[in-house]
């Protein structure tokens, strides 16, 4: 009883309810244990033999990368059907973290660089199974009025499991080896499969017994224009800000840098995250959803522009806070938008289009860069600071508002309180 009042105090204090919470944890937890492969996988591939892959060590890492990218792009709006189908978002996301976690701890057993190629694609279809199910359960859980700070908060411990994971990876890599690092990723992802077990109740079934929702990846009813602009301003969004991730070793000797340097621009970004998504999510509930997704898609133009102009590590990194601050005011009144116009019965196929753009936009951003680089170094960050532009006027044009300034705020947001308590 003292912990769930402790639960219950806590979620109070961060203007959210239980399942929030719960989500936002758990999504900590599984975000923790998979970006420790971020900085595991470079050196363990470079520790097996590829007898089918005779390529050169770094594209074999970049297969890996983009692999998995591409299996959550392509999947999520099939899993999203899928739990619309059934109804039952909580079983969708632990089966999504359970497979997570054992294609994790099953790292320790690979031998070759084939077995990474399946774990990863493994580790694809789990993350595929848990994110749609996640945000339709955070779409039951929560209101409109107070559903941009909800998904702030969501967005937010996404972005601090990402920030600690590599760092400890490093840590348990160096002192303890590569299948300690494993097995702790993988004990991370099941607290996640845990905290969703003990703190998240089902909610009431969107399927009926008289009317069950049919399973259909693509209705033409549920991806609408608006929805798929969203998914779009997503996308470039997400390949802006990830095309740097190519480039380190042209950056490090533009800049006369280390990788110590880089690291810490890198890393600029999601401090800035951390520090705005939650205030401005909160925002959004108050002024509409649009006007800061279309002023963090003009932001991010420049920004983006920017980077390939730095002449020192220090604007590398100022440019990088900016890009944090223009994608916190996109993500999360973008998310809190795309579950504010979905469909009652649709919410995992139409919230998985935000994420399967999202994923593409991580899983082609830095393959874009790489090709767009061949013929001068700022090209690529030309052509995102103008898909930026486009991705604004494409949210202006054809995206709807939810939200009317002025609207009343609520203090807890209490969709369904079953689910919150």
């Amino acid at each position: 009883m003292g912990v769930n009042n402790l639960i219950t105090q806590l979620a109070q204090r961060l203007g959210i309810n239980r399942t929030v919470l719960a989500l936002s944890a758990a999504r900590l937890a599984d975000a923790l244990g998979n970006s420790i492969l971020f900085i595991i996988i470079p050196l363990y591939v470079a520790n097996l033999p590829a007898p089918w892959f005779p390529f050169p060590e770094s594209v074999r890492v970049g297969l890996l990368i983009s692999l998995y990218g591409l299996f959550i792009a392509v999947l999520q709006p099939v899993m999203g059907a899928l739990a619309d189908h059934y109804g039952r978002f909580k079983i969708f996301i632990q089966i999504g973290l359970l497979t997570m976690g054992a294609a994790t701890l099953a790292f320790v057993f690979a031998g070759r660089f084939v077995d990474l190629l399946f774990l990863r694609a493994l580790q694809g279809v789990g993350v595929s199974l848990t994110v749609p199910a996640s945000l339709a359960l955070m779409t039951a859980a929560t209101e409109k009025e107070t559903r941009g700070g909800s998904m702030g908060v969501y967005s937010s411990m996404r972005m601090v499991g990402f920030a600690i994971g590599p760092l400890l990876g490093g840590y348990l890599h160096v002192h303890f080896g590569f299948d300690t690092a494993f097995v702790v990723g993988a004990a991370t992802i099941f607290l996640g499969m845990l905290l969703v077990q003990m703190w998240v109740r089902e909610p009431e079934t969107a399927v009926s017994s008289d009317a069950p929702v049919k399973f259909q990846v693509f209705d033409r009813e549920l991806w609408t224009v608006g929805m798929i602009g969203l998914g779009l301003a997503t996308f470039i969004m997400a390949a802006d800000f990830s095309m740097m991730t190519t480039l380190e070793n042209e950056f490090n000797q533009r800049l006369t840098q280390t990788a110590v340097g880089f690291g810490l621009a890198f890393s600029a970004l999601m401090v800035s995250r951390l520090i705005f998504q939650i205030p401005l999510g909160r925002w959004s509930d108050r002024i509409g959803r649009k006007p800061l997704i279309i002023g963090g898609m003009i932001l991010l133009a420049p920004s983006t522009l920017l980077l390939g102009l730095a002449a020192t590590t220090l604007q590398l990194t100022g440019y990088r806070l900016v890009q944090g601050l223009a994608s916190a005011a996109v993500a999360a009144p973008a998310f809190a938008l795309a579950a504010d116009i979905s469909h009652k019965g649709g919410e995992g196929r139409q919230l998985s289009v935000i994420t399967a753009g999202f994923g593409l936009g991580i899983a082609l951003g830095p393959l874009l860069a790489g090709l767009l680089a061949v013929y001068f170094f700022e090209l690529p960050f030309l052509v995102g600071g103008l898909l930026a532009l486009v991705g604004a006027w494409i949210v202006y044009r054809y995206v709807p508002e939810s939200v009317q300034r002025g609207q009343a705020e609520r203090p807890l947001p209490e969709r369904s309180q079953h689910t919150a308590d």
